[in-house]
């Protein structure tokens, strides 16, 4: 994947559904992010007719890493506001359990889209108009890029972290008497 560029975006709506349903917003259109650049409405559409003709999907990582595949979005969608995801962390592996449980706590709450560059223009502030775009991935990241907004990131951790953090908090209740 030589030439990939990441964007990080901390999106105003990353929330955790019961169990471990994700939702949020991983690129916003018109909005400068902290390396100059602003990914303009429609850079998607190419990429994702290309992706959903071959049959593929975007992949949900870890951090941007390759090796550690988190989950599944189950919808990539490119609406007026940016690049909308929907997704599920897969709790059956450990990556998955330990984003789950970081995502809970509000330790991680930040999306970034891994792409390559198909079409861009400078801007006169030294940054770039992307217009193009071919998406790899959308990975959960600690630290976003696009920080345009609070980050809601409410549930429960599931299966078994899920139980042992509340078997926790009932004793902690249980000793506070």
């Amino acid at each position: 994947m030589q030439g990939l560029e990441t964007k990080f975006h901390q999106p105003g709506t990353v929330a955790m559904d019961t169990g471990s349903v994700i939702r949020g917003y991983a690129s916003v259109f018109g909005v400068l992010d902290q390396g100059g650049d602003m990914v303009m409405p429609g850079a998607y559409a190419a990429s994702l007719g290309r992706i959903k003709a071959a049959g593929g999907k975007v992949r949900m990582l870890w951090q941007h890493d390759q090796g550690q595949p988190i989950g599944v979005w189950d919808e990539v969608v490119e609406d007026a506001h940016g690049l909308r995801v929907t997704g599920r962390l897969l709790t059956e592996v450990e990556k998955g359990r330990e984003a789950a449980a970081l995502m809970a706590a509000g330790a991680v709450d930040g999306l970034s889209i891994g792409y390559r560059t198909i079409k861009a223009e400078k801007l006169p502030s030294g940054g770039r108009r992307l217009i193009e775009l071919e998406l790899w991935e959308v990975s959960l990241v600690t630290f976003p890029m696009l920080p345009v907004a609070r980050v809601a990131a409410k549930a429960a951790a599931p299966g078994l972290i899920g139980t042992f953090a509340q078997g926790i908090e009932a004793a902690r209740r249980a000793l506070k008497g």
